[in-house]
């Protein structure tokens, strides 16, 4: 016999740029220390950025799968954007995402081999979710080009900045409160190039079901997101730099029946911006 929906159901949903699971206070990577701040955001939905898989540098490990482990999640996707180890990364092909969707259904079907789920290293995004997906999809935000800034250090000079490819992972989810899109990415630190990507996310995320929630390290400066996006700001915390946060650059968004009861970025003791945590009561209108 089916369950109906609860009507006013409330979540706890966060983004964490891991920093391949790095600490900022002593430069180490410890799976332990990164699984206990995971257990202790005890986030139903949590967006990672910067996670890795099969790197030496994070010991060989799938950061996304340690993640779902950690919260006690069944369900987890990574998207790979780059490939190989740092200072030989190459563009991921645009394949299926890879992860446990239990008996969730892929829109996308299987996932291929090697790229998706193979044994490359990579390093892209993931999105772990205590619920199932009736559908996940990788998007693919148009990789950027060189850009050329000018810096003046006497006589004129050009720097080069290339920036990797930006992808998000799309998924429907089946929730207490009924089906809920969620839309997890990173977008570029280059200035203005984070504000095309959100541009072209927005557009891409137009047909998308209602309601909607996006999460992720933006890279671009509250209020910005919400004035490009048209959606609903749903979390207010200064996340960046972790020790003394001076800047909003991860977020969360909203767009439909989805309402915010209280936001706080939290110092993880992992990486260099502090984790966005939000709770939020769905099946409301937003206030």
């Amino acid at each position: 016999m089916s369950t109906a929906p609860d009507p006013a159901c409330v979540l706890r949903f966060a983004s964490f740029n891991l920093l391949h699971g790095r600490s900022v206070t002593d430069g180490k990577v410890d799976l332990d220390r990164l699984a206990a701040a995971v257990a202790d955001l005890d986030a139903d939905v949590l967006a990672l950025q910067e996670a890795e898989r099969h790197q030496p540098r994070s010991h060989g490990a799938d950061l996304t799968a340690l993640a779902a482990a950690a919260a006690g999640a069944r369900y987890h996707h990574f998207a790979p954007a780059i490939v190989g180890l740092p200072g030989l990364w190459f563009r991921a092909r645009r394949t299926r995402p890879s992860g446990r969707a239990g008996r969730a259904r892929h829109r996308s079907g299987p996932t291929p081999a090697p790229w998706g789920s193979g044994w490359l290293p990579a390093y892209g995004i993931g999105l772990v979710s205590r619920y199932p997906a009736d559908w996940v999809r990788r998007l693919d935000l148009d990789p950027p080009g060189p850009r050329i800034n000018l810096r003046r250090r006497g006589p004129w000079r050009f720097r080069i900045l290339t920036d990797e490819p930006r992808v998000a992972l799309a998924a429907r989810l089946r929730t207490p409160a009924g089906p809920l899109t969620v839309v997890a990415t990173h977008l570029s630190p280059i200035a203005g190039r984070g504000e095309v990507q959100l541009e072209r996310l927005a557009r891409a995320c137009a047909d998308l079901p209602r309601p909607l929630v996006v999460l992720g390290d933006l890279n671009v400066r509250a209020p910005h997101p919400a004035r490009i996006t048209g959606w609903e700001p749903l979390a207010t915390a200064l996340t960046f730099p972790v020790t003394t946060p001076d800047r909003q650059l991860d977020h969360v968004l909203g767009d439909g029946t989805v309402r915010a009861e209280g936001a706080v970025a939290v110092d993880t003791g992992v990486s260099d911006h502090r984790a966005l945590v939000v709770v939020l009561r769905l099946g409301t209108e937003q206030a």
